[in-house]
C-alpha cells in the first residue's frame, strides 16, 4: 500500500488544500509545503521499502499494477527532487499570478500522475499513468486562460492524444505477442513462437509506439507542442514540463523497448536506424532553433526538444552502455534544464524582462541568480564535473563502440555540433550579465529574488554536480 499512498497523497491533499478556503496566500503556501514535505518523504519509503501491488485486473494478464525498479526508483528520485524544487519556487512566483489554488491543485495531481509512470509494473499500467499524467498537465500550459494558452494547450492536448493512441497501437501488439504475465522484464518478454512470421507488424506497431511516445518527449516530428507551450505556461510549470514530465515518454519508450520487445528484436532494423535519425535531426533542428530564438523561455523550450533526443539517440543504440548514458542524462537535464527555467521566471517576476537582448547587466544586481544560470549551462553543453559533461561522454563513447559505420561517426559528429549551438544560445546570455560592456544601461532593480526561489534553483545545480562526479556510481548503486 505504500505505493498507492505514495501516488493517491499528493493528488487528494492537493486537491483538498486547494478547495476549502484559506485565511490568507501565505495560509495556503503552508499547506501546500507540508503537502510537498509529506510527498517527498513518502516518495524515498517507497524508493526504499515499496512491494508491489495490483489493484486491479481488467482481463487475463492485463492488470493495473505497481511495483519499483531500478529504473523506476531512479526516475521517482528524479520527479521527486524536480517537484519539491519547484513548489516552493512556485510559491513565491505565483504571487504575480491569479487562480493560485487552481495551479498549485494541478500541479499536485500531476506529481501523483508521475509517480504512477515511475512506479508502473507493466505496459497497460504505463499508458494508462502517461494518459493521466497528459490530462493533469494541461491545465498548468492553460493556466493564463488567454487566447494564446487556450491555443497552446489546446495544441499540447491533441499532439499529446496523437502520440498517445500511436503509443497504445504498439502497447496492443506487444501484449497480443507477448508471453504470461508481462510485467516488466529486463530484456523482454516476447513470445518468439507466436512472434515467428509476424515480425513485419510488430516492428511496426513498436515504430509507431516510439514516434507516439517520443512526442512527449519532443522529438521529431511530434515535437511541435512543446516550443509552444512552455512560454505560455508559468516558469515553475515549464519547469516540470521541460525537465521531468517531457520524459514520462522516455519511460515509456525504456518500458516497452528494454523490458517488453526487448533491444535483441530491434538491432539492426529499419526500427532501430530510423530511431536513431530521426534523435539526430531533433538534436541538431532544436539546438538551431534555439541558437536563433530571441524569447528566453521559448530558447530554452527549443533547447529541451534537443537535449532530450540526446536521451533517445542514446536509447537507440539498444545496448547496456546506451541506456546508463541515457539515465544519466535523464538527470543530468533535469536538473539544469529546470534551474535555467526557474532562472528565466525571475526574470519574469522581478524585471519583467523576457527577451534574450534585455538580460544584459543583470548579473551584476542578481549574482547568485547567474551563477546557477551559468552552472546550469556549463552541464547541458558538457563542461566538466557538471552532469552534462559525464552523460554526454558516456553516450559519445558508445556511440562510437557501436560498429555501425557511419551511425558510428556522424551521431557524434551531431552532438559536437550541437554543443557548439547550446554554448552559442547560453554562455553569451550569462557572460554579458556579468560583462554588458559600458553601452548598455544596467536595470534600475537591484535585489535578489527571496530564498524560497533561489534556494531551489542552488539544489538543482548541486543535483548536476553530484551527477557530474558521482553519476556512474549511482547507477550501479541500482543496477545499471
Amino acid at each position: 500500500m505504500l505505493i498507492v499512498c505514495t501516488i493517491l497523497f499528493p493528488i487528494i491533499a492537493g486537491i483538498l488544500a486547494s478547495v476549502i478556503r484559506a485565511a490568507s496566500y501565505r495560509s495556503l503556501c503552508r499547506r501546500y509545503a507540508v503537502i510537498s514535505v509529506v510527498s517527498a518523504a513518502l516518495g524515498l519509503l517507497a524508493i526504499l521499502y515499496a512491494e508491489e501491488i495490483t489493484l486491479l485486473t481488467f482481463a487475463e494478464n492485463v492488470t493495473l499494477t505497481f511495483a519499483l525498479d531500478g529504473l523506476g526508483k531512479f526516475f521517482l528520485a528524479a520527479v521527486l527532487i524536480l517537484y519539491t524544487c519547484a513548489a516552493f519556487y512556485a510559491m513565491e512566483y505565483m504571487k504575480m499570478e491569479e487562480n493560485r489554488p487552481t495551479f498549485f491543485c494541478f500541479f499536485y495531481i500531476s506529481l501523483g500522475a508521475l509517480i504512477a509512470v515511475c512506479a508502473a509494473d507493466n505496459l497497460v499500467t504505463v499508458y494508462l499513468a502517461f494518459e493521466m499524467a497528459t490530462l493533469t498537465t494541461v491545465p498548468l500550459v492553460l493556466h493564463e486562460r488567454t487566447k494564446a494558452a487556450v491555443a497552446a494547450g489546446l495544441k499540447y492536448l491533441f499532439y499529446s492524444i496523437g502520440g498517445a493512441l500511436m503509443g497504445l497501437f504498439g502497447v496492443f501488439f506487444v501484449y497480443y505477442y507477448g508471453m504470461a504475465g508481462r510485467s516488466f522484464v529486463p530484456g523482454g518478454f516476447l513470445d518468439q513462437a507466436a512472434v515467428a512470421g509476424n515480425e513485419g507488424i510488430l516492428l511496426a506497431a513498436v515504430m509507431a509506439a516510439i514516434v507516439g511516445f517520443g512526442t512527449k518527449a519532443g522529438m521529431y516530428p511530434m515535437h511541435g507542442w512543446l516550443p509552444t507551450a512552455h512560454p505560455i505556461a508559468p516558469a515553475p510549470a515549464s519547469a516540470l514540463l521541460s525537465g521531468i514530465i517531457a520524459k514520462a515518454g522516455v519511460i515509456a519508450v525504456i518500458r516497452l523497448v528494454y523490458y517488453c520487445v526487448g533491444p535483441e528484436f530491434i538491432r539492426g532494423t529499419y526500427v532501430q536506424y530510423a530511431w536513431m535519425i530521426l534523435s539526430m535531426i531533433t538534436i541538431f533542428m532544436g539546438s538551431m532553433m534555439a541558437f536563433l530564438e530571441k524569447n528566453m523561455k521559448k530558447r530554452l523550450a527549443y533547447s529541451t526538444v534537443s537535449q532530450i533526443s540526446y536521451i533517445m539517440l542514446a536509447l537507440s543504440l539498444l545496448s547496456d552502455g546506451g541506456l546508463r548514458g541515457a539515465l544519466l542524462h535523464v538527470m543530468s537535464h533535469a536538473s539544469s534544464k529546470g534551474c535555467l527555467f526557474l532562472c528565466a521566471g525571475v526574470f519574469i517576476y522581478k524585471l519583467g524582462r523576457r527577451g534574450v537582448d534585455e538580460l544584459s547587466g543583470i548579473g551584476r544586481q542578481m549574482p547568485i541568480v547567474m551563477c546557477c544560470f551559468l552552472a546550469a549551462s556549463l552541464s547541458l553543453v558538457g563542461i566538466p564535473p557538471m552532469g552534462g559533461f559525464l552523460s554526454k561522454w558516456v553516450i559519445a563513447l558508445n556511440i562510437a563502440d557501436d560498429g555501425m559505420k557511419v551511425l558510428s561517426v556522424l551521431p557524434v559528429v551531431i552532438l559536437l555540433i550541437s554543443a557548439m549551438l547550446t554554448a552559442g544560445y547560453l554562455f553569451p546570455v550569462a557572460f554579458r550579465s556579468f560583462f554588458p560592456g559600458n553601452d548598455v544601461s544596467l536595470p534600475e532593480e537591484s535585489e535578489e529574488p527571496n530564498a524560497l526561489m533561489t534556494v531551489p534553483m542552488i539544489l538543482l545545480c548541486c543535483v548536476s554536480l553530484v551527477m557530474g562526479i558521482w553519476g556512474v556510481r549511482i547507477l550501479e548503486g541500482i543496477g545499471f
